[in-house]
């Protein structure tokens, strides 16, 4: 069995991303010492998204921040696109509804082939 190092990845996919490569990573955590920093970060990142109640909602959010745990930049951007999707489609499809966002319609039809 070969051991690889796994690293704690901070990635920030943008609702109008059409695929891993549109994935930045934002930093990385070195060590385990090293991650209480990179969760502060996320955390702050994502703080714009928190409702009154200090609640986090997707529909809030300009861009996805994922927390993953993987051994090289290729899989992080990959595993954070691919957990991304789901909030990202959520979150442009309220932004259709609310206030018929013409860009956020066009990104449903052209990436993921949805009709809204």
């Amino acid at each position: 069995m070969n051991y690889t190092q796994n690293f704690f990845y901070l990635c920030k996919t943008p609702l109008s991303a059409e695929g891993p490569s549109d994935v930045e990573i934002v930093t990385r955590a070195e060590n385990n010492e090293d991650f209480p920093r990179v969760f502060k970060e996320f955390e702050e990142l994502r703080s714009h998204a928190f409702n009154k109640d200090n609640i986090y909602s997707v529909v809030r959010a300009d861009d996805i921040f994922e927390l993953i745990r993987t051994n090289n930049d290729k899989e992080a951007k990959e595993e954070a696109y691919e957990k991304a999707q789901p909030e990202i489609i959520t979150n442009l499809q309220h932004r259709v509804m609310q206030g018929k966002d013409a860009n956020a319609k066009a990104i449903l039809k052209e990436v993921y082939d949805i009709e809204s």
